[in-house]
């Protein structure tokens, strides 16, 4: 054994596959690991960022929220919110745990019993797939393969012996394929707990999962390596999609997104032209400041065709494409409305705003279940601006009618606003409203059948732009502060804010000196009304229903659906304050209904670290309900309460499915799922939809026993010209015959081209000319320096971008078409190093980089010896990378 740690990098024995831990313990684990690499990565970027725009970068603190706001806040004015950082990185850490539970027993997924291959494969499939996807902006499909090949990267060095034979850096084969694995062969014990053999000689086991006392130094060792590798593959991505890209991906973008789903048949026009107006006038007023949207998303819908969507982070885009639409066709009064949506769900990132226009009722209603789905998973909000009457002569059972927007409105926790044509140009102040940074929800509630009720809210210190929204008719209300001064439904303009009614809506804001504490507002109807109060906050909270799993390494796992019925429900929720989690303290947690008589279900809560809360109800209400959570802000002594959004009810169905890798187009996918029901047995309808309208085979119905599983596959053909990157949202709907029963699954699988090229881009020196840079540094002022290289790409895929890493000179290049790319390179002599990337078509990453320092005072390099040196350092960074 000795031998062979000397020459051989070892790797355990077959069993069930361990790995850092996933969350808490004694020891490192995959989150803090991943946790680590990740700030580290974004700090580096946001400064690059920063400073390259001539802002100093200085966070106020260490935590995300001071990360995000001195990332995105040097100069833009209004409130940041680290709700969309945080969502990111939490995607990241459960995808990572999820290894676990999903491939606990594959051995390539951990670099187990020899398959050095594999588990280098995994890592490559999955590099592709991340740099694809982010080519294609689809951030969350790469966030979610990144937190798997974390995993994978991070236990090679927990499972191997490559710290035993003293090495302290990563092991960057790892991640280029096109240099050898060598050496690796062997076989010992696993270690850990769950081994069996551990107690064999030799004893203890390789295995540098957790902290013993037998392993101490290298289970540290194993730690700081896997933390610098995984800081190594996120650099690589980095490079590979730009720093703009990559915070995008990580969620370092301000967090408005304006998303319009517009109508576009004969009888739009007005409202064309209202949602064009309304979209300059958001452009044009919220320029420069943190309420400017991040990305702007375009759907048309008529009927039959609906789309394409336009997804795109240029105003100017966004303004020309909506100044093309124009009204005409349709005919029949129902329109592709759902089908539209559809898109924008799938096609928008997670928590969006989305205004959907349209005068007619839905033709494609048959997707309603799916946009509930779809709804709930993403956890964006859709309002509805309807300007038509809404009702038509019901053929079927299954007819449309305004009240399905309604639903999905209230399932969102957005408007359905209904007004007449000439009206909507009030209605859509609701858009500016809502279109804002850091926007929180403090309380929404809806009844049906109306009645007169009193609604109790508690408004904090951080709260900015407070405004009321009450939907329905026949409606008198009077709001009361917590000094006990009131204002009736009758005072357009009084002691605590504006009202303004159109059509179905009342909207009342809030003076700008309003009073903190509980607030209560009493409505008085016979007819169905919402009630909803927003802010802007940096203070809000991110969550997910979760289930628990077991094996070595337990954890707990994102529920795609809707939680079980019958059990205690988890949530696991992150907490985001001013200045990270220390600077506020939480109270309630608990589920509350939104509809009907009101049922709260306050739980348990286990501090999980790092301002992630574990809540176990014990009793889940019935009906629709959403997460409230109350504390205290330490910054302000204030109280404060927040609610989600999106509604959610449990379900006796369970469905279970896996996506383990991505699709290559042209080729087939099966993917397997089971489904079990603790409810009533018999026929369960099956339906499953995508939103790139691809063919699909499934059966039509399964039949369940209770308490049993039944399985079944679906299976999928990506067109063979799909572009690499192409993201498909499948959802998978499963009812009982009756309907009363229901649930679904929501998966995002990635289409990727089968990569071929492994080999970077090569930059070789032509000419360094830097004789007129004086050795005396403090007189470099006056003098230049100039830099010439070839850039090519051999029989690679060819170079799509050349990017600036140091230096402060200007950079230029000739057609990146052409076989060799001339690079030039000028700048002061006061600016000595210069380093630039080349990216090819599928990622792979060149780098040049050259420095004119002078060390001691010695003549400047002549070209023959800069080109030598610079020929040394590629061959050296090839052999590195």
């Amino acid at each position: 054994m000795a031998a062979v740690l000397v020459t051989l990098l070892v790797l355990c024995l077959s069993g069930p596959s361990e790995a850092f831990v996933p969350i808490g313990g004694g020891a490192s684990t995959h989150v803090s690991i991943g946790g680590t690499a990740l700030l580290q990565k974004v700090t580096d970027t946001c400064r690059a960022v920063v400073e390259a725009s001539g802002h100093e970068f200085k966070p106020t603190g260490h935590s995300p929220e001071e990360l995000v706001r001195a990332c995105l806040g040097p100069t833009a004015t209004g409130e940041v919110s680290g709700a969309k950082f945080h969502s990111a990185l939490q995607e990241i850490y459960v995808q990572n745990g999820l290894v676990d539970r999903d491939f606990v027993n594959s051995a390539p997924h951990h670099f187990n019993s020899e398959r050095f291959m594999e588990g280098r494969g995994l890592i490559m499939e999955g590099m592709a797939s991340i740099k694809a996807n982010v080519r294609k902006e689809n951030f969350q499909a790469a966030r979610e393969t990144l937190g798997r090949v974390l995993h994978t990267l991070q236990d090679f060095y927990s499972h191997s012996n490559w710290v035993e034979l003293g090495n302290r850096e990563p092991y960057i084969n790892l991640i280029r394929p096109d240099l050898p694995l060598e050496n690796l062969a062997g076989k010992c014990s696993h270690g850990g707990k769950a081994d069996l053999t551990s107690s064999a000689i030799p004893r203890g086991g390789i295995s540098k999962d957790e902290r013993r006392s037998d392993n101490v130094a290298l289970h540290t060792a194993a730690v700081n390596v896997a933390t610098a590798a995984s800081l190594q593959l996120l650099e690589d991505i980095r490079l590979a999609a730009g720093d703009n890209d990559f915070l995008r991906m990580m969620g370092i973008a301000r967090s408005s997104v304006l998303c319009f789903v517009i109508d576009t048949t004969g009888s739009m026009s007005d409202d064309i032209d209202e949602a064009r107006a309304v979209v300059n006038e958001i452009i044009d007023g919220k320029k420069g400041t943190q309420d400017e949207p991040s990305e702007y998303i375009l759907v048309p819908f008529n009927d039959p065709e609906f789309g394409p969507m336009v997804r795109t982070t240029d105003p100017d885009i966004m303004k020309s494409e909506i100044s093309k639409l124009r009204a005409k066709g349709g005919g029949d009064l129902p329109e592709m409305c759902l089908s539209g949506l559809q898109l924008a769900l799938t096609g928008a990132p997670a928590s969006s705003q989305i205004y959907v226009f349209t005068d007619a009722t839905a033709k494609d209603i048959a997707l309603k279940d799916t946009i509930v789905a779809l709804i709930r998973s993403t956890k964006s909000t859709v309002s509805f601006f309807m300007t038509g009457p809404g009702s038509r002569r019901r053929r079927s059972i299954r007819a449309a009618s305004f009240n399905d927007y309604k639903d999905l409105a209230l399932a969102s926790g957005g408007q359905a606003i209904q007004v007449a044509k000439n009206q909507l140009p009030q209605a859509t102040e609701v858009i500016l409203d809502t279109s804002t940074s850091a926007l929180v929800t403090v309380l929404q509630r809806a009844r049906n059948p109306g009645k007169q009720e009193t609604f109790p809210f508690m408004l904090d210190e951080s709260l900015k732009n407070i405004t009321i929204y009450i939907t329905g008719t026949s409606i008198t209300f009077t709001l009361t502060n917590p000094a006990g001064v009131s204002q009736s439904h009758s005072e357009a303009s009084g002691n605590l804010g504006t009202i303004q009614t159109v059509g179905n809506l009342r909207r009342i804001r809030l003076n700008a000196d309003m009073q903190t504490g509980t607030w209560q507002i009493n409505i008085n109807s016979n007819q169905p009304y919402t009630l909803k109060v927003t802010g802007q906050s940096i203070i809000t909270f991110i969550y997910d229903f979760v289930e628990a799993f077991g094996g070595p390494h337990p954890g707990y796992a994102v529920i795609s659906g809707r939680p079980q019925a019958g059990q205690p429900a988890n949530l696991l929720l992150s907490v985001i304050a001013r200045k990270g989690p220390s600077s506020m303290t939480v109270g309630e947690v608990g589920l509350v209904t939104v509809s009907g008589p009101e049922s709260v279900s306050n739980g348990k809560t286990t501090d999980m670290g790092n301002g992630d809360i574990l809540l176990t109800i014990d009793k889940v209400p019935e009906g629709e309900f959403v997460v409230m959570l109350k504390g205290t802000d330490k910054e302000s002594n204030s109280l404060f309460q927040r609610q989600s959004t999106t509604s959610m009810s449990v379900s006796k169905v369970n469905i279970q499915v896996i996506v383990d890798s991505s699709v290559e187009p042209g080729e087939t996918l099966s993917l397997p799922f089971s489904v079990i029901t603790q409810g009533s047995g018999g026929a369960y309808q099956v339906n499953a939809r995508n939103d790139k309208n691809l063919a699909m085979t499934y059966p039509p119905s399964l039949s369940l026993k209770t308490g049993q599983y039944s399985n079944a596959t679906l299976t999928m053909k990506p067109p063979a010209d799909t572009l690499s990157g192409t993201d498909i949202t499948l959802t998978i709907e499963v009812k009982s015959s009756s309907g009363a029963d229901s649930n679904y699954a929501v998966l995002r699988i990635s289409v990727v081209q089968k990569i071929t090229d492994f080999t970077p881009p090569l930059c070789q020196m032509v000419s360094v000319l830097a004789d007129d840079c004086p050795a005396d540094v403090s007189q470099c002022s006056p003098f230049q320096w100039e830099l010439s290289a070839n850039i090519t790409d051999g029989n690679g895929t060819g170079i799509v971008k050349i990017l600036k890493r140091q230096g402060d000179g200007s950079l230029s290049y000739s057609s990146l078409s052409a076989p060799i790319v001339q690079a030039n390179y000028n700048a002061s002599c006061c600016s000595q190093i210069v380093e630039f990337v080349a990216v090819d078509e599928v990622g792979n990453v060149g780098k040049c980089y050259h420095s004119i320092v002078r060390s001691g005072g010695p003549p400047a390099l002549t070209v023959s010896m800069s080109l030598w040196l610079c020929l040394l350092i590629s061959a050296f960074m090839s052999a590195l990378h």
